[in-house]
C-alpha cells in the first residue's frame, strides 16, 4: 500500500502479482536494470550495445557483424547502427573477412580499446548501485540461477 497525495491510502498489486508470476517479477527488474544501464551508458558516452561490442571484440578479436549480432543478442539492423557509430568514432573498423569476401570483420581500434577500458572501470559502482538490496551472496546466487536459466544445457 502506499499513500497518494491528498493522504489517501492507493492499493498497491503489483507485489502480489510478482509473487505470484515469477515471469512478470522477471520481465519488470529486467526493464529497470536496462534503464538503468542505458542512463548510466549514456552518462558515460558509449551506449550499452556499443560497450557489449568492444568488450566482445577486446575478448575474442575480430567478428563479422553477424556473430556479434547472434553472440550478443543485439538485432542485426540495430548492429548496423551500432557498428557504424563505433566506426564513425574511430573505436572499431571494418575490414573485408579474409575468410569470406562478402563479409566485413570489425576489429577494436588502440582508440577503442582505451574507451572500453575507460569505461569499464565505472561498471563496478554501477552494478554496486543498481543491485545494492542485495548482499554479495544474493548477487552470486541471482547470477547463478540467472545463467542456470540462459544456459540450461550446462
Amino acid at each position: 500500500m502506499s499513500q497518494t497525495t491528498d493522504g489517501r491510502v492507493k492499493p498497491s498489486y503489483f507485489p502480489q502479482l510478482a509473487a505470484e508470476r515469477l515471469d512478470i517479477a522477471l520481465c519488470r527488474t529486467s526493464t529497470a536494470v536496462a534503464r538503468a544501464a542505458d542512463a548510466h551508458a549514456g552518462a558515460q558516452g558509449l551506449g550499452v550495445g556499443q560497450h557489449l561490442v568492444l568488450k566482445m571484440l577486446a575478448a575474442v578479436g575480430p567478428c563479422s557483424q553477424q556473430t556479434l549480432s547472434e553472440e550478443l543478442r543485439i538485432d542485426r539492423s540495430v548492429m548496423v547502427g551500432v557498428c557504424d557509430d563505433l566506426e564513425r568514432d574511430g573505436l572499431v573498423r571494418r575490414e573485408r573477412n579474409p575468410r569470406d569476401r562478402r563479409s566485413y570483420a570489425v576489429t577494436i581500434t588502440d582508440v577503442g580499446r582505451r574507451r572500453l577500458t575507460e569505461v569499464e572501470k565505472s561498471i563496478p559502482g554501477f552494478l554496486d548501485d543498481v543491485f545494492q538490496p542485495l548482499s554479495h551472496q544474493e548477487r552470486a546466487q541471482l547470477t547463478a540461477l540467472l545463467n542456470k536459466l540462459l544456459n540450461p544445457s550446462t
